[in-house]
């Protein structure tokens, strides 16, 4: 069966990229480059079914806001 999922992609202040897997609490991985990121959070998704078991829900993505705040 087939799953998919919804991955959110950042890049830190070094230039790392780092994948979060929001329906997959705590399911998230980094890597230097985009291609190796994608494989590393397949990878991070595989494992976390296997530990874990079925995801808690999934979650319907909805779409990405930027709020911007005056500190």
């Amino acid at each position: 069966m087939t799953r998919h999922f919804n991955v959110v992609v950042e890049r830190d202040s070094e230039g790392i990229f780092v994948a979060t897997v929001p329906a997959l609490p705590g399911c998230h991985t980094q890597a230097h480059s985009l291609d190796q990121l994608m494989e590393r959070v397949q990878e991070a998704i595989e494992l976390y079914l296997e530990v874990e078991g079925d995801s808690p829900g999934e979650l319907d993505f909805v779409g990405v806001q930027r709020v911007c705040v005056e500190a």
